[in-house]
């Protein structure tokens, strides 16, 4: 896939990543397509963050034109699609689990266990 003609601000690469990745609730929807079994659009609004519409539309656009997910209609009348993270994609797992083990060393967060599938431990603070 070709990325989209963009303009960036800046040569640095984390301003340039943070362009695409940045926002509140991008990586909320990665998390979610890579840890939580979500991936049609109903799954994913329904996370416990309650991402509106919009903006989950928004931000699965961006997602996709980046090729960092890609989408398949799963039924015709209306045609709904499932989401999957491409290779690309589940290459932000590292970012992922170090910016948790940062909340949960320092924001009182939990600490998911991908590979369990659930929150193994709470900070206590």
């Amino acid at each position: 896939m070709t990325k989209p003609e963009h303009e960036f601000r800046s040569r640095c690469s984390i301003a340039r990543s943070l362009e695409i990745l940045g926002d509140k609730w991008t990586l909320l929807v990665v998390r979610d397509l890579m840890w939580h079994d979500k991936h049609t659009f109903q799954e994913l609004q329904n996370s416990e963050e309650h991402l509106p519409p919009n903006l989950l539309s928004q931000r699965l656009k961006r997602l996709m034109e980046w090729g960092l997910v890609e989408r398949e209609a799963y039924q015709d009348r209306p045609v709904r699609y499932r989401y999957e993270l491409t290779d690309q994609g589940r290459e932000l797992e590292p970012i992922l689990l170090h910016i948790m083990a940062w909340g949960h060393a320092h924001l009182n967060g939990g600490l998911y266990d991908p590979v369990r599938a659930q929150t193994v431990a709470k900070a206590s603070r």
